[in-house]
Parts: C-alpha cells; sequence; structure tokens
C-alpha cells in the first residue's frame, strides 16, 4: 500500500507516523497525483497542533497527512477536471496532505510544471512563493519604495526579498544574524532581530518605510506598525486579521488560483526567483525535515523527494 506520514491527534511530533494508507480516489474538481516532491512549511507542524487557515471548516479526520503543496504527475482526473490528464507534470495545492506517495490536488490551484522547473523547486511554490507574490502586488509598492520584511529569513521571507527586489523595491529585512549573509547576498539590507531591531530600521531607513510585509506577528508587528508611514500599507501573515486591522493594516490576501502558481514558475525560470532549497529528505525521514522546519533556524526551503526524478 502507498505511504503516507501523517499525524494521528493534536499535539507534537509524538502524534506522527509513517503508514500505510489505501491509494485516494479524486472527487469533482480534483487532480490525483504521484508525488515527486513535497514542500514542508512551518503552517504543516502548527496544523499538527491544531491550527487552522483562515477559511478551512469542518471536523479533521485523523489520521491525516501532513503538507500542503506537491509536485508530481498526474494519475487520474476527477469529474468536471479539464485541461489536465495522466501523465501531466504538475504542482499545486493538496487537498488533504501531500507529505505521501499519492496525493489529491485541488485542480483550481494546480499548474502545470514547466518543464525547466525541477519537481522539488516547484514543490517549495504553492505556500510560500505564492504568499509572497500575493503579499507583494497587494502592498504594489512603485520601484524605489523601502519595504520592511519581518521574519526575512525564512521561506516566505526569502522569496519576498527577491520578487520585491524584482520589481526594483529595496528590501529591509530582519532576522537573525545567522542569516546575515544569506540575505545581504539577495541584496537585502538586514537588520538582526533582537530587542532593538526596531532601532536598527529606523537607521537603514531613517525616513521611515513604505510598506510591511509582516511574517512575525505579535509585538514584532505592533513596532512594524510605527515604522511604517502609512498604516494601509502594512500587511501580514503572521498575525490573525482582527489584529492587524486594529492597526490601520491587512492579512495577506490569498488569491489561491493557478494563475499565481504559473507567474511564480515564471520567476523562477527567468531566474528572478530562486527557491533556495536548502534541505532535502526521503519520506520516511519527514519527522526529521519537520523538526528542521519547527525549530525555526531553517534557511530558504526544506523539501521531501518522494519518488523518482525529483
Amino acid at each position: 500500500m502507498p505511504k503516507a506520514y501523517v499525524f494521528t491527534r493534536y499535539g507534537g511530533p509524538e502524534t506522527e507516523a509513517l503508514v500505510d494508507l489505501d491509494r485516494p480516489r479524486p472527487g469533482p474538481g480534483e487532480v490525483l497525483v504521484a508525488v515527486r516532491a513535497a514542500g514542508v512549511n512551518p503552517v504543516d507542524w502548527k496544523q499538527r497542533t491544531g491550527y487552522r487557515r483562515p477559511g478551512e471548516s469542518g471536523e479533521r479526520a485523523f489520521p491525516s497527512v501532513l503538507g500542503n503543496e506537491v509536485a508530481g504527475v498526474v494519475e487520474e482526473t476527477g469529474e468536471g477536471v479539464t485541461g489536465f490528464a495522466p501523465g501531466d507534470e504538475v504542482f499545486g495545492t493538496a487537498v488533504a496532505g501531500g507529505y505521501a506517495e499519492y496525493a489529491l490536488l485541488a485542480a483550481g490551484i494546480t499548474a502545470h510544471k514547466p518543464a525547466e522547473l525541477s519537481f522539488t523547486d516547484a514543490a517549495t511554490l504553492p505556500v510560500a512563493a505564492a504568499t509572497a507574490y500575493d503579499g507583494v502586488h497587494q502592498l504594489d509598492l512603485p520601484a524605489g519604495a523601502t519595504l520592511l520584511v519581518t521574519g526575512a529569513g525564512g521561506g516566505v521571507g526569502v522569496a519576498v526579498a527577491q520578487i520585491a527586489g524584482a520589481r526594483g523595491l529595496r528590501v529591509v529585512g530582519v532576522a537573525s544574524e545567522g542569516k546575515k549573509d544569506f540575505l545581504e547576498s539577495l541584496g537585502v539590507v538586514h537588520v538582526p532581530s533582537g530587542p532593538d531591531w526596531g532601532e536598527g530600521v529606523r537607521l537603514a531607513a531613517p525616513d521611515g518605510v513604505d510598506g510591511v510585509y509582516d511574517l512575525v506577528g505579535g509585538e514584532v508587528l505592533h513596532e512594524a506598525a510605527g515604522l511604517v508611514r502609512d498604516r494601509s500599507r502594512l500587511i501580514t501573515a503572521g498575525a490573525p486579521a482582527e489584529e492587524v486591522e486594529r492597526l490601520g493594516g491587512a492579512r495577506v490576501a490569498r488569491a489561491r488560483d493557478a494563475a499565481v502558481l504559473r507567474a511564480v514558475a515564471d520567476l523562477v525560470v527567468r531566474g528572478d526567483l530562486n527557491p533556495y532549497v536548502t534541505l532535502t529528505f526521503p519520506l520516511e525521514r519527514a519527522g526529521e525535515a519537520l523538526r528542521e522546519v519547527e525549530s525555526g533556524h531553517a534557511r530558504g526551503k526544506v523539501v521531501l523527494e518522494i519518488g523518482a526524478d525529483a
């Protein structure tokens, strides 16, 4: 039977297990893929603890497969699906988990993988890169403007820095001292995280910043709100909508469609976006991969390589 990495109840790493599961069958609007690679993201372990993404409803069934983004080869399509056929190489958002040998994708959030793009790189795009793309376009800052990114060293932050840089923005990024050289290699003005990070931003941008893309939330979001000239240019993917709205900003508005996936894939093919996959693991070591991300110290992206030719 096909293997999948699951969590059996809400809790910590002790709830995770590699198990045999029946091969899923695609329902209306779904595509079944043989998974070649699956991205590993902070939202994965957060869901294991009971976190629900905005708009997510219904009771979760256990065991629940971990993971939200995959790349693979179409095996079967569900009722009403057009534009995809068995053998197509695709990437997209998993309907019910992606750390598995087979996964279901929502056809509307699935795109054909360009031949120039590896499965491993494609699997990093539906969550982190697409979130970065949506937020940068939501801010719509003009070339030459200064964008402050908090949590700049993670998967979303690294993508934000590159997408914003390709649009001609000056990026000031807050991250740990250990990520300084990496961020500076992307053209980011690095500000060390810690108690005095706000003062560091003021030194880097004495006239204030034109926009904020927050990936941390909490006190960091509140301090960032005091650094941006126009609070309508304050967005977050790290805090609830009600929290940022009280500050005059907004949550990142996710498009969640295939057009965004095609756009970020084109950025990679053109060389404007490097997914920076820094660690890969086989499915059997999915727990180790998730620990790397859960520790908060992973630089760039972590990916599970599941099938051949990832």
